[in-house]
């Protein structure tokens, strides 16, 4: 991936940001201290079921049931855990393909069951707390960035890749995951489009998307990475993610490669609710999504939307680049103790595709 060069201090709304990233304290990373992930590749030519293979052949079998365990038992109500265990083979003709026939490969690896490997998939987009970002700059560039928050980052960080998804040898899409996840929450297709997901907990979670999925409505991060493969611009990958049923509430923020080609959707499990485009002409060169609707003040408590519109205020949007993206989603508190990973990425230029995992030293 792409080395993440330090930001010059070349104006005032640069300097600006950096006093803010001083304010957050010394605990916070930039870049130079935040490594990048093994990038790997899955070849979608090969078999469902095998095509994980080559990356889990590169991580300790322990550790991975280690995470599925402990994600599986701190997320999952028992209540939940009973009924997959009745059910499994009912629901397994309700979910999507090829993403459950990946999912029996990997705990075939594992030795794990089909309702374990499932309901760890599920469980982590039932908390994931993140921060998304994009925006235009004054030439009409599109750049798009995020960090996905969550528990268990003593184990996350150590599994967090980046993926090239080839077909016929050629990189089809990218994205971050987790290894063992099949999903994605964050992803790139070349020359066309970016997307990042962020939860939208209405409550009754589980509630919710075990009735969903009998219904043969979508995991959020499997429709994310199907809107990647089969998408073939801006435009056609806003429509599949806004009207495509999900089983749970969700928003999607998309970038494209021309100007005013950035949107926040925000959605119900049946439809949109909320259609948020860029408004450059009219001074809304970006926007932020966290996990509240915008249209309502964020919570005291969880306040993270206002510290990234006055980090980019004082970026301003001449200065705006990748890197000074990445300087934003690293003030507090949009970098938390929970970041996971931070990436930023701008379709027209897919080799600058990065991320960068945070809080080693972390909980």
């Amino acid at each position: 991936m792409a080395a993440m060069p330090d930001v010059g201090l070349r104006s005032r709304p640069a300097r600006a940001l950096q006093l803010l990233l001083l304010l957050a304290g010394p605990g916070l990373s930039t870049s130079a201290a935040s490594p990048a992930p093994p990038l790997v590749n899955v070849s979608l030519d090969e078999a469902p079921e095998v095509r994980w293979l080559p990356v889990l052949r590169n991580y300790d079998p322990d550790l991975l049931r280690a995470a599925v365990v402990q994600v599986v038992r701190d997320r999952v109500p028992d209540w939940v855990l009973e009924l997959m265990d009745r059910t499994i083979a009912a629901l397994e003709r309700f979910l999507p393909r090829p993403y459950v026939d990946e999912i029996r490969g990997v705990c075939n690896f594992l030795n794990l069951s089909l309702a374990d490997g499932l309901l760890v998939n599920l469980a982590y987009e039932s908390s994931a707390f993140c921060t998304s970002i994009v925006a235009q700059d004054s030439a009409g560039r599109i750049y798009h960035g995020r960090n996905l928050d969550y528990p268990f980052g003593n184990i996350l960080r150590k599994l967090t890749v980046d993926v090239h998804f080839l077909k016929n040898g050629q990189v089809a899409f990218s994205g971050t995951t987790f290894v063992g996840y099949v999903g994605l929450w964050t992803g790139q297709s070349p020359y066309k489009f970016t997307i990042s997901g962020d939860e939208r907990d209405k409550g009754w979670w589980w509630e919710n998307v075990i009735a969903a999925l009998f219904q043969g409505h979508s995991p959020i991060s499997w429709l994310l990475r199907m809107t990647l493969n089969e998408s073939e611009n801006f435009e056609a990958a806003v429509f599949k993610l806004a009207k495509t049923p999900l089983i749970a509430d969700v928003y999607f923020i998309v970038g494209g490669v021309s100007p005013q080609e950035g949107v926040v959707v925000t959605r119900n499990r049946r439809g949109p609710a909320d259609i948020w485009p860029l408004d450059p002409l009219n001074g809304a060169w970006f926007r932020v999504e966290t996990n509240y609707d915008h249209w309502k003040p964020a919570p005291k408590r969880d306040d993270r939307r206002t510290p990234a519109i006055k980090a980019l205020n004082a970026t301003g949007q001449a200065n705006l680049s990748l890197e000074a993206l990445f300087q934003v989603l690293s003030v507090a508190p949009v970098y938390n103790n929970y970041t996971i990973y931070t990436t930023v990425m701008s379709a027209a230029s897919p080799d600058k595709y990065t991320t960068r995992i945070r809080n080693l030293s972390g909980k």
